[in-house]
């Protein structure tokens, strides 16, 4: 009993879906590469062809004809721990790739520790990305800005650098939300109010601590201490032994985020202190950590999801040569809970 060998069909090429869409090659390849000088008729015609025969466009192919490689990177310049554990940072990305899923882009992560700052940047100015986005930078971030000389660079939050070209940034007015959660704490009659702020090396960190300044500016109260930490939990809880340590009297404080106020919170139990009964306590984001607080917390609420995909939008239009606002602020909103 003999039988057929089996064969398989070759990979459907260009010219095949030109036969099949009853065009010409060289309209099948405009509408590949996203040319708008084609008909919608024809647009139709070819895309129906393209799913029929199951035929893969060769990226090699449109990246010589586009001059584009269709991926953009987005780089973090902390290390991996900080990264996986930080919920702002699942957010932004999900945001962002949600947003880039509806185009022919590809992203790209690179967790760029400061030792490998350099290698990040050989890499984003080799011509293997189209653009970039630069997620919790630093005050040494001049070297990011600088790129902007030679590919379209967005950041997430204002960068603090003077050098190079004005960036463009998406961010949240920080000063005025943390003006205004300290403000929950005037209200609730805190007169003594310490803050845990966050680094001095970042924006955020800057400009939530000025925030808590001018709330109790405008309160006409004396700031009583700050106390740092790095925006994870283990530093809030560090920086709340030390504020206790301090021996000063306060009634309430602001934490520059919903990670270090968790920490904070536990160094409070263990000195048997009582949110909000003896002191109260207000933050920013509203995560995992302000949500399952024991109280959970008073808080502002940051649109990290929409951030990420504003950062996606902006960055694809100074790909394609349009004109942008550098700064894009985002909406934020209180949310109450007990803890001031």
């Amino acid at each position: 009993m003999s039988s057929e060998p089996l064969t398989h069909s070759a990979a459907p090429t260009l010219e095949l879906v030109a036969a099949a869409a009853g065009v010409s090659r060289s309209t099948v390849s405009r509408v590949v590469n996203g040319s708008p000088n084609v008909t919608p008729e024809a647009v139709e015609a070819v895309e129906r062809a393209i799913d029929e025969l199951g035929y893969v466009p060769n990226r090699a192919a449109r990246i010589l004809a586009s001059r584009r490689t269709f991926s953009i990177a987005l780089v973090i310049p902390e290390n991996t721990a900080k990264f996986f554990a930080d919920p702002y940072f699942a957010s932004v990305v999900q945001g962002l790739a949600m947003h880039l899923a509806g185009t022919q882009y590809t992203l790209t992560l690179l967790i760029a520790a400061e030792n490998d700052a350099e290698k990040t940047r050989r890499y984003l100015q080799a011509g293997n990305v189209d653009g970039a986005i630069i997620l919790s930078h630093h005050s040494d971030d001049r070297s990011y800005v600088a790129l902007a000389k030679s590919i379209p660079v967005v950041f997430g939050g204002r960068p603090m650098s003077s050098e190079g070209p004005n960036p463009y940034y998406v961010d949240v007015d920080n000063v005025e939300a943390s003006r205004e959660i300290t403000g929950r704490l005037v209200a609730a009659g805190r007169t003594r109010i310490a803050s845990i702020a966050g680094p001095l090396n970042m924006a955020a960190g800057l400009d939530r601590l000025e925030g808590w300044r001018r709330a109790l500016d405008d309160a006409k109260l004396t700031p009583v201490r700050i106390e740092h930490g790095d925006f994870t939990p283990a530093s809030g809880e560090a920086a709340m032994r030390r504020l206790l340590d301090s021996g000063v009297e306060f009634d309430g404080v602001f934490v520059a985020s919903a990670q270090m106020a968790s920490g904070a919170l536990n160094a409070l139990r263990e000195r048997g202190m009582r949110v909000p009964d003896d002191v109260g306590m207000v933050t920013i984001d509203n995560d995992y950590f302000a949500q399952s607080a024991q109280p959970p917390l008073t808080t502002i609420e940051q649109p990290t999801m929409e951030v990420g995909a504003t950062m996606a939008t902006v960055l694809l239009r100074l790909i394609d040569g349009e004109s942008v606002d550098r700064v894009t602020m985002m909406p934020v909103r209180v949310i109450e809970r007990d803890s001031a």
